[in-house]
């Protein structure tokens, strides 16, 4: 069974590499942010909880960017997993 989420949702590495950028950039404003110390009251609480929203981001985008390009240079899971029974069957046989 595939899951319908993961293949809705793949991009390219360049779009993932974009988006990457992009909320590093984010992060650093927030940081920068953070560190001026010169928010309103509450507001810290706020741009930590922002950061740590954005850390989340970056894993899942850099977990997608190490998977696709696994992709690109195995070939899909599936063909993978069965190309390795294959291989397995044969020893087994040998």
């Amino acid at each position: 069974m595939r899951d319908s989420r993961v293949l809705t949702s793949m991009k390219t590495i360049p779009e993932i590499q974009a988006e990457i950028e992009w909320l590093s950039e984010q992060r650093t404003e927030l940081y920068t942010e953070l560190s001026r110390g010169r928010s309103e009251p509450g507001r810290s609480e706020t741009v930590r909880q922002e950061i740590k929203q954005i850390d989340e981001q970056l894993q899942a985008l850099w977990d997608q960017h190490r998977a696709e390009r696994a992709r690109i240079r195995f070939g899909e899971r599936e063909d993978i997993v069965r190309r390795a029974r294959a291989e397995d069957r044969l020893d087994r046989a040998a």
